[in-house]
């Protein structure tokens, strides 16, 4: 299978180059195509010909995009219709990554697939219609992946930031009130890659099982590394003061997914002790875990 990944370097985008070994890979990073560019798009695809698109390239700073929506318009929006109109014209399959943001958060059960879509800020708003663009770009031939929390080797993540601030500080302050499934991104990638080989045409939910709070995400991360997870404590998304709303309950049903007969992915808590070892050793090694945070200092995340 040929296979083009834009967005190559970043955090799914580098899973999958790894996912697809054994197949005929173009990998895209930011440097060698900017999808923002309609020109570049078409004649990269084209040059490429690829059977299979997939598109992990994207500007994910959800508080970035608040305050630069231009840029989300220009890389989220504009970025996957130029990469879905040159996937059409090269008759390729298209792989849309896309994100749980696009709901408000108001459910207390799983969004379903085919749910309204009535994203908070800026970042949810360019996704929702990045999705648009994709599908009627590139119609019968595109696949929109949902997914949530997101974490890997490659990158900023929630993991990766949580063993740095266990390092440095005594007391962490993490959000409780918001819920969701986290996601390793080697899982996610390869199930597009088994996506990729079905080309099944639609919308698809795809996270770890199970569902959590940032806060008790974090706790999990402290324990399953050896910290005493009472260090973690609940704080609220109020208090947090960031410039972007969160939806309070963002967990994605995935029943599209397993009524196209693709396997679940394993459950969140397997899924982190599995990616820890490496991702703590990364981070370890350029932390001192003597560090000391300064009086009344007590860092926040969600």
């Amino acid at each position: 299978m040929r296979v083009l990944v834009t967005g190559a370097a970043g955090q799914v985008g580098s899973d999958l180059v790894t996912a697809l070994t054994g197949h005929e890979v173009i990998a895209c990073a930011r440097a060698d195509l900017d999808v923002g560019d309609d020109d570049a798009c078409r004649r990269t695809i084209l040059a490429a010909r690829p059977e299979v698109v997939i598109h992990a390239a994207a500007y994910t700073d959800v508080d970035g995009c608040e305050l630069h929506p231009e840029r989300a318009w220009r890389d989220n929006v504009l970025g996957s219709r130029n990469v879905a109109r040159a996937a059409h014209e090269a008759g390729a399959f298209l792989i849309a990554i896309s994100s749980d943001y696009v709901f408000d958060g108001a459910a207390s059960e799983p969004y379903g697939e085919h749910a309204p879509v009535a994203p908070l800020g800026a970042y949810g708003r360019s996704k929702a219609a990045g999705e648009g663009m994709a599908l009627d770009a590139n119609p019968g031939a595109t696949a929109i992946v949902r997914s949530s929390w997101i974490y890997g080797r490659v990158g900023k993540n929630f993991v990766k930031t949580m063993l740095g601030l266990a390092a440095e500080r005594e007391v962490v302050e993490v959000v409780d009130d918001q819920t969701g499934s986290p996601t390793c991104s080697a899982d996610l990638a390869r199930a597009l890659v088994r996506l990729a080989s079905a080309r099944r045409a639609g919308i698809y939910h795809v996270t770890n099982a199970g569902s959590t709070t940032w806060f008790g995400f974090a706790r999990e991360i402290f324990a399953a590394v050896g910290y005493d997870p009472e260090r973690v404590r609940p704080t609220t998304t109020a208090a947090l003061g960031r410039p972007a709303p969160r939806p309070a309950y963002s967990v994605l049903g995935n029943r599209s997914w397993r009524l196209a007969g693709m396997p679940p992915l394993p459950h969140w808590r397997d899924a982190l002790r599995v990616a820890l070892p490496e991702m703590f050793a990364e981070v370890s090694g350029r932390r001192s875990p003597r560090a000391t945070r300064p009086a009344g200092d007590r860092p926040r995340a969600d």
